[in-house]
């Protein structure tokens, strides 16, 4: 199945059946991580009322190292099984470790704190049969854990619809920072690639193929593996919605709502480190785990041609970048050459220069790199090194990407295409509808996502000759005492502090 092309995030241009009024065919799986005291009983029971067919869906409950270890109620689905964590831990790591156990066409992930109303799972599962790449929300009010019903009596308020009456729907609490994302997007309708900062792994659900393309949560995060999801979901080119029939009681509140500080802090690192859209959580001068962008550059002239290429993307006001650096090294070896007669003199230096350097990769013309999705949110490709960007150059261009929600920037020079900058997440949704012709993808993506086209030299892109890169320099004082010296700096910094510090007082008091 391919399903129709989502432009953007816009998800209402879909059509799905209405709630009991269509045939399923779709295998479910839903997987649920249990540790310490949850409501396994009245979860379970909950879900034996569903209206989605019980020989389409099975139940997966991960017992993440309970002590004693979980068992199952009497009272559950005709399809419930129960696995045990060997290694590792956390709700991350136990998702995954049911997922690789579960068999559905559709992954579900379902706290087993939320009991679920009759439509929950066919709510979800309308959207995966008609797209293969919508991640779908569902619905949620957070409430005081108050269970005094029985299984049996919980199983019978979902099936006849009273169980909305436990408590009061519309002034129960939410997720008030994600509805109110919700409400100036429309339901994320217009919230473009931003819309995966909602992903919340309460009640989601996707396709197994959608999940296997994003390589599934870290197992390695205790906290915020949601948030790092999502990211990855954008990537692989997700469509994110949310869908108001899925609805659910969640008995209790989350980690956020009771330690909010906390938690921010400590998800910080890890929201920095692996989602470089979080801009605001990154420092400049700071190398990350995921760059914002790569930029992937020919080996295709004389060293000091490429090395003062280089050297400008790397000294770009724009440094959250790699630069993937395209040659074939294996040539190098150590054989007895005269330096400077070498035959290979030139792509030598260019090794040498930088080996050492965390920011550059260098790589062979068939790396798997060059082929497989990119590792960053945008991909910048230089047809050659002939021009060089100033340093506001990438920043400016990509900021405009980031305006518009543009999928695609194209920058020409007398000869043609100079530099090409392609977002991920766009190119992964042309993947999902089999566009593979780099002709056809480049429309695909204009269509769906938008396309920038402009003069390389009218946004900063010069020829490499006039591009000059600042080199460290010591401070000169002249012939002077140590004492004397001192005292210059003195001079310079003192006033440098005091008007720094007369400026945070005027922020304070604007």
């Amino acid at each position: 199945m391919i399903g129709p092309v989502v432009r953007r995030n816009d998800w209402t241009t879909l059509e799905v059946p209405e709630l009991g009024a269509w045939t399923p065919t779709r295998s479910m799986s839903v997987v649920m991580p249990a540790w310490g005291s949850t409501p396994l009983d009245a979860v379970l029971a909950a879900l034996t009322a569903q209206t989605y067919p019980e020989h389409l869906f099975e139940v997966v409950v991960v017992d993440d190292g309970n002590s004693p270890p979980v068992e199952l109620p009497d009272l559950r689905p005709a399809h419930t099984r129960l696995v045990r964590v060997t290694e590792g831990w956390g709700r991350a790591n136990a998702s995954e470790v049911g997922t690789a156990q579960s068999d559905g066409d559709i992954v579900m992930w379902l706290d087993a704190d939320m009991l679920a109303f009759a439509e929950h799972l066919e709510a979800h599962a309308r959207w995966h049969h008609v797209i293969d790449h919508a991640v779908v929300l569902g619905d949620k009010r957070f409430v005081t854990p108050r269970i005094d019903l029985t299984p049996a009596q919980v199983r019978d308020r979902v099936a006849d619809g009273s169980i909305v009456d436990l408590h009061d729907w519309n002034t129960a609490d939410q997720h008030t920072w994600i509805e109110e994302i919700f409400a100036k997007t429309d339901d994320l309708a217009r919230a473009g690639h931003n819309a995966f900062h909602c992903l919340v792994g309460a009640t989601v659900s996707m396709t197994r193929a959608m999940h296997d393309a994003t390589g599934g949560l870290d197992p390695t995060l205790r906290l915020g593996e949601d948030t790092v999801f999502g990211h990855l979901l954008n990537e692989a080119g997700a469509v994110l919605l949310p869908d108001r029939g899925a609805r659910a009681w969640h008995l209790g509140l989350t980690h956020v709502m009771q330690q909010g500080d906390l938690v921010k802090a400590y998800n910080a690192p890890a929201f920095a480190d692996f989602v470089p859209a979080s801009r605001g959580r990154r420092q400049h001068g700071r190398i990350y785990q995921v760059p914002y962008v790569e930029v992937v550059v020919p080996v295709d002239a004389g060293a000091d041609r490429v090395q003062r290429c280089v050297d400008a993307l790397l000294e770009s006001d724009m440094d959250d970048l790699r630069v993937v650096l395209v040659a074939d090294w294996a040539v190098l070896d150590t054989a007895r050459v005269s330096p400077l007669r070498d035959p290979l003199r030139d792509l030598g230096i260019l090794s040498r220069a930088y080996r050492h350097e965390p920011r550059v990769e260098l790589v062979q013309p068939d790396a798997e790199v060059l082929t497989q999705r990119c590792r960053s949110p945008f991909r910048m490709t230089l047809a050659s090194t002939a021009l060089a960007p100033l340093e506001m150059s990438i920043g400016v261009l990509l900021a405009d990407m980031e305006r518009t929600h543009f999928g695609l920037a194209v920058l020409h020079g007398p000869a043609g295409e100079v530099v090409r900058v392609v977002r991920t997440a766009a190119r992964s949704r042309a993947g999902w509808h089999e566009v593979t012709d780099p002709g056809e993808v480049d429309d695909f993506i204009a269509d769906v996502f938008g396309r920038r086209d402009a003069g390389a030299a009218e946004l900063g892109w010069v020829p490499w000759e006039e591009r000059t890169i600042r080199r460290y320099r010591r401070p000169k004082f002249g012939a002077v005492s140590s004492e004397e010296s001192w005292a210059r700096v003195e001079e310079t910094m003192v006033p440098a502090l005091e008007r720094r510090a007369a400026r945070a007082q005027r922020a304070r008091k604007g």
